[in-house]
Formats: C-alpha cells, sequence, structure tokens
C-alpha cells in the first residue's frame, strides 16, 4: 500500500512540474520576440512559422553541438539544461506562435 501511494504521490508531482512550452519560452522571446517573429540578435532566422520537428531538430543540434550558425555560441548554453521533454513541449508551443 505504500509504495502504491508513494508512486501515486510521484506522478502527481511529475505531472505538476512538467514542461510548459508558454513558461519556457519567456526565456526565448527576449530574442526572439513575443511571437517568435524577430531573427535574435539580427543574426537568426525567424524561427515563426516552423515545424515542431524542426525546432526540435534545431534544439537538439545546439544542444549536442551539431547545429547552428552564427548564434551557436549564444544558443548553446541556452538549451544545455532543456530536458526531452522541454524540448518537445517547446517546440510544440512554438510551431503553434502565430
Amino acid at each position: 500500500m505504500k509504495k502504491v501511494l508513494f508512486l501515486a504521490s510521484l506522478v502527481c508531482a511529475t505531472s505538476i512540474f512538467a514542461a510548459d512550452g508558454a513558461t519556457l519560452f519567456k526565456t526565448c522571446a527576449t530574442c526572439h520576440g513575443a511571437k517568435a517573429e524577430k531573427p535574435a540578435l539580427n543574426k537568426s532566422q525567424v524561427i515563426a512559422g516552423w515545424s515542431t520537428d524542426k525546432i526540435t531538430a534545431a534544439l537538439n543540434g545546439y544542444k549536442d553541438g551539431t547545429y547552428g550558425g552564427p548564434l551557436k555560441g549564444t544558443m548553446t548554453p541556452q538549451v544545455k539544461n532543456l530536458s526531452a521533454d522541454d524540448i518537445k513541449a517547446l517546440a510544440s508551443y512554438i510551431s503553434t506562435i502565430k
């Protein structure tokens, strides 16, 4: 019984802290704009309109060092602590911004 209660509380706690793309994007908005409409630091592509897959690939690429142009050095530290769930949530959110 104690194990069941522990596992149930763990699942509830995990869902409370689940990745929220809108919250995660607030950091991104500083450079990319509130609607992802800006080229970050006037050096990147505008990410508004990108698909979830394209955003996921870019974020994972920045994280593992296989993606990026002039802002690679800026973006790598931004994504290094994102979990797979964070990246999924962030990509899903950004792809819906209109």
